[in-house]
């Protein structure tokens, strides 16, 4: 194995050489007397030990280059980044990324750079009217007294099943189903088709499923629902008095003005936020980002581009997929158009570790999965499937890196104040 060293600049190295065949084939027939010692395991094909053998060599590489380079393992910042991967006759010839965390002075002076701001008092009108939409949804439903015809707003309670081609398709139907008519949570045309009906009486509706819907069997589909309804249902909310604050706050001591203050909390909290986002959050940025100055790990920036232009490229269509892939420089030209922010992007991470880890700042799993149940509870989505969302396609920690960003950004504005 020959390997050679290039140091960039002060935190970027190029580790560059080959690795003859013969290691390769070495490492692959030890693989093999390995398993065979072992009960067979199903998927042991020659890829797997040629896939096995060429991350060894890979590893072998890369601690022969850090070695090489004299560069202490504690200081490595990111993976690897492979530059280069070129077969020869004899041979495999590697270029690899390799980068130590930058020198970043987190006790600048930046305070010229804070934007001002007023903090927002809460309106009256703001906080009951929250008040009265939070009474709405905590009220049970009840049967309307008198029967009438379904309009639209009403809750109708409703039996459907659906029918493609006059079979019935899986999770096409439900009973007792509570379905706010113009909600538009249903299918176009669905909800529409239900205003006039009347108690118990049974319609057949024909709609069509959205040419992109995610299920690729029912995309496009004319369908028929045959839909009964039962009954309408409204929501009577509790009087606004103490016992109510005291069954809401869980608190006996509570009264209406302790809810409301909680409320008036909530307002000025939204409010601030906006202004935060908005504002203040673009114009800190713009300052922090004049304010420090180093030099950037090319392998972190090299895999933020590769996670852009992954991002951009499932936008496209898969034959438009191929054609940017196919086409070098317009692959090329896709990388250029997202470097810059890519660059921006993880200077922004560095500035905010560095001045998250002096100002005591600190962002656990609970607190994100908390962040993301809040953020699904706003959008009516569930927080279950929207925390395994973000596990299952591995942005946890982008998620920890914002709340992280949110949380220090509010202490040096002084939002705890």
């Amino acid at each position: 194995m020959k390997v050679t060293v290039e140091k960039i600049d002060d935190i970027n190295f190029i580790i560059s050489g080959s690795v003859e065949n013969s290691v390769i084939q070495d490492k692959i027939t030890k693989l093999k007397e390995a398993a065979a010692k072992e009960p067979k395991k199903e998927g042991e094909t020659e890829e797997k030990f040629d896939n096995e053998a060429a991350a060894q060599v890979f590893n072998d590489f890369i601690e022969a280059g850090i070695k090489e380079a004299n560069i202490a393992v504690d200081t490595l910042l990111g993976q690897p980044g492979l530059k280069k991967y070129e077969k020869k006759e004899d041979s495999v010839y590697f270029e690899v990324y390799l980068s130590i965390s930058p020198e970043i002075d987190a006790n600048i002076d930046y305070s010229d750079i804070l934007p001002s701001y007023t903090k927002p008092k809460a309106d009256p009108k703001a906080v009951q009217a929250k008040l009265d939409a939070f009474a709405i949804q905590q009220a049970p439903f009840s049967k309307i007294e008198k029967p009438r015809a379904v309009i639209e707003g009403d809750v109708a309670v409703i039996d459907f099943e659906g029918f493609i081609d006059g079979k019935a398709f899986e999770g096409g139907s439900a009973q007792d189903f509570k379905l706010t008519v113009g909600g538009q949570k249903f299918i176009p045309g669905f909800e529409e088709q239900l205003v006039g009906m009347e108690y118990n009486e049974e319609r057949t509706i024909t709609v069509n499923f959205p040419e992109d819907y995610s299920s690729a069997d029912l995309a496009g589909k004319e369908t028929q629902f045959v839909i009964k309804l039962h009954e309408i249902q409204e929501q009577k909310p509790a009087p606004m008095d103490d016992a109510f604050a005291q069954s809401i706050l869980s608190d006996t001591t509570a009264t209406l003005d302790t809810l409301k203050e909680k409320f008036a909390d909530q307002v000025i909290s939204e409010e601030l936020s906006n202004v935060y986002n908005a504002e203040l959050k673009p114009k800190l940025l713009e300052g922090l980002l004049t304010k420090f100055d180093f030099t950037l790990p090319t392998n972190i920036v090299e895999q933020e581009i590769d996670a852009k232009v992954r991002e951009q490229l499932q936008r496209l269509s898969p034959a438009e997929q191929k054609a940017q892939m196919e086409d070098k420089d317009k692959f090329m030209a896709l990388r250029d158009a997202v470097r810059e922010e890519s660059k921006i992007g993880i200077k922004i991470a560095l500035i905010v570790e560095a001045l998250a880890k002096k100002e005591g700042v600190d962002v656990d799993d609970q607190e994100v999965i908390a962040a993301l149940g809040y953020q699904a509870m706003m959008a009516g989505q569930d927080a279950n499937e929207l925390v395994k969302y973000y596990q299952d396609n591995n942005l946890m920690v982008s998620a920890k890196l914002g709340l992280t960003e949110d949380k220090l950004f509010g202490k040096i504005l002084g939002f705890d104040k």
